[in-house]
């Protein structure tokens, strides 16, 4: 059986990284779709939504598998976006001080040719590490993390904000779960060994 070529549904560079380690040619697709949550729209409502959508909104011309994948972090029960500037991810790092944080992450892999699409969620749990206002502001200053859900990376200097992180795929932190994406590619019978 041929199998379709792979589209990565982000213009991520830490999810093409993360696709990478799996040794499959892909390429990679801007997907276009609005990431607003919607009222009432529980966090893994909204990752599902969202890497499905984003798996369906690129444009892509020949048959494909195409992966889309979204993650939110969930601070107090209030889904939390990118900080986008330094003061919000000094405000996100000192309410995250000392706590047990919830990261969802949904994955999605869409056939553009059956129009069927295969998803999950995974979900990770981060304990931080008591901090000090200094030691948030020198990590922010370091690494500024202004387009990471939850103001860090852990593929970085991040982990040392922590104390303990709970998952069954530490890739899923950083944004794309590969643990499930090898079980979805093998289901659309593409052989990852």
């Amino acid at each position: 059986m041929a199998t379709l070529p792979l589209v990565l549904a982000s213009t991520s560079p830490y999810r093409q990284q993360l696709l990478e380690k799996l040794t499959l040619p892909f390429t990679t697709a801007s997907p276009q779709c609005d990431e607003t949550p919607k009222e009432n729209e529980s966090p893994t409502e909204l990752v599902r939504r969202l890497s499905i959508s984003k798996a369906k909104s690129c444009h892509i011309t020949q048959p494909s598998l195409v992966i889309g994948s979204d993650q939110v972090c969930v601070i107090e029960g209030k889904i939390v976006g990118k900080p986008l500037t330094r003061e919000k991810a000094i405000e996100q790092l000192k309410k995250q001080s000392g706590k047990e944080i919830t990261f969802y992450t949904g994955l999605a892999v869409y056939n553009t040719i059956t129009q069927q699409v295969e998803e999950t969620i995974d979900t990770v749990v981060v304990h931080f590490r008591q901090l000090t206002d200094q030691m948030i502001e020198n990590y922010v200053d370091k690494e500024q993390p202004f387009y990471c859900a939850g103001s860090f990376k852990c593929e970085g200097l991040g982990i040392a904000l922590f104390s303990k992180i709970e998952s069954k795929d530490p890739n899923s932190l950083i944004g794309l779960p590969l643990i499930d994406l090898v079980t979805l590619l093998e289901n659309q019978g593409i052989e990852i060994l």
